[in-house]
């Protein structure tokens, strides 16, 4: 048993060390070629253009709401004092049966 812990070891470290290492190679790297640009001058204005046509009229409102009540008017004027009667009979009527 104490071997073949030994040979598992020793057939590890040369399984791992006899790897072969691949070579790393760096990519060339291709510089872009620089163009120039003209930067656009602007010219000068042109001339104005015509009036543009009137706008279409626009749409009707909503009704307001109802306005407050008003107050109470003023106490009216007092009325001619009643004439003496002559033969005038006033009858009351009897309430009716409930």
């Amino acid at each position: 048993m104490k071997y073949s812990a030994i040979f598992s070891a020793v057939v590890v470290a040369l399984a791992l060390s006899a790897c072969e290492k691949p070579t790393v190679v760096q990519p060339t790297v291709v510089q872009p070629a620089v163009v120039t640009v003209p930067t656009p001058v602007p010219g000068p204005p042109g001339p104005a253009g015509p009036p543009g046509a009137p706008g279409t009229t626009g749409s009707t409102g909503d009704t307001g709401s109802t306005g407050q009540t008003g107050s109470t008017g003023g106490t009216g004027a007092t009325g001619e004092p009643g004439k003496t009667g002559g033969d005038t009979i006033v009858v009351v009527p009897q309430a009716p049966a409930r």
